[in-house]
């Protein structure tokens, strides 16, 4: 038994049958993960949550080599949520395989890589450093909402050119591919689109709202990189907005729903919008225990409401419209 075993109990959600959900390809046991960037590299998790209990850990975005991120402060606490410029600090993928991965294969969890480049090549050699993970390892999440160099820093998510560039690119980790898309467009549903179309078999539906604060101290930017990524609540609509949009779009498309989910009626309104799966965040770094939390309570409504099979919510919100 870990030590953080015997200081503290692992909150350990009932996992009743009709719980299971397909992202894809994959079969998950529920439809609650952890969202990248949120909940570490490993199983920092695992002093709070029994993280095999969950549908699958998904760590903090990786690139190729180490990258240092962006200088302090790095996040700002606003109305409805936070401000982060954590600017994808991180080990390496080599690194995380030999020193991360490990901990969350003992620990039984289900884990989903995610992957960031500055560039088309730097996604590929990430992607392909993958390709020979261990089986727990079910699926890769590309993040491309990052900026890309190679067109003077404008961010992939934003092009569906670009993005479906690093979706073709990332094919060669052997994995289900998941593209993480930003919110921060009005073409989100061409850029869906061209993910699809380049072999993504999902959409993780979003990333963060760029926003800024300024210190009335200083009278600067609050956060050391200037403008930051919008998480928490107030982000919430916005990725039910996403994902109703995108169902709408790509009826047949697995979807992960992923912004402001702090309980279990949040998960729920964005499977009713057309998610088959979705990520709890920053509600993790005010609770660890968060996402244990909210599949506790999304199998404590599911019996209450005589839901036999969560899937079956996948989307009904449309349904109903139409």
């Amino acid at each position: 038994m870990s030590p953080s075993r015997t200081t503290r109990s692992p909150l350990r959600p009932a996992r009743p049958s009709g719980l299971e959900v397909d992202v894809g390809s994959v079969r998950l046991a529920n439809p609650v993960m952890t969202a990248a960037g949120t909940a570490g590299h490993g199983a920092e998790l695992g002093a709070y949550v029994d993280l095999a209990s969950l549908g699958a850990v998904v760590v903090k975005s990786l690139s190729p080599g180490p990258w240092p991120g962006n200088p302090a402060p790095r996040v700002h606490p606003v109305a409805g949520g936070m401000l982060n410029s954590v600017g994808l600090q991180g080990p390496g993928v080599a690194a995380w395989l030999a020193d991360d991965l490990p901990a969350l294969e003992a620990a039984g969890a289900t884990v989903v890589a995610s992957i960031w480049g500055r560039t088309v090549e730097e996604y590929a050699r990430a992607a392909a450093m993958l390709a020979s993970s261990p089986a727990c390892v079910v699926a890769v999440e590309v993040n491309v909402s990052c900026p890309n160099t190679e067109d003077r820093d404008a961010m992939f998510a934003h092009s569906a050119d670009a993005t479906a560039a690093v979706v073709a690119a990332a094919s060669c980790c052997g994995r289900p591919l998941w593209a993480k898309l930003s919110p921060n467009t009005p073409d989100l549903v061409a850029v869906a689109g061209a993910a699809l179309g380049a072999g993504a078999e999902a959409l993780t539906l979003v990333n963060t709202l760029t926003g800024l604060a300024i210190d009335l101290r200083t009278r600067q930017p609050a956060l050391g990189a200037g403008r930051g990524g919008l998480s928490g609540p107030a982000l919430h609509p916005v990725a039910v907005r996403a994902v109703y949009e995108c169902r709408s779009a790509y009826p047949g498309c697995a979807i992960v729903g992923v912004g402001g989910v702090s309980g279990a009626l949040d998960a729920i309104e964005l499977i009713m919008a057309g998610a088959n799966a979705i990520q709890v965040g920053t509600a993790t770094l005010a609770d660890p225990r968060a996402p244990a939390r909210v599949l506790a309570d999304l199998a404590r409504w599911c019996a209450r409401n005589g839901v036999a099979d969560v899937a079956e919510l996948t989307g009904c919100a449309q349904r109903a419209g139409s």
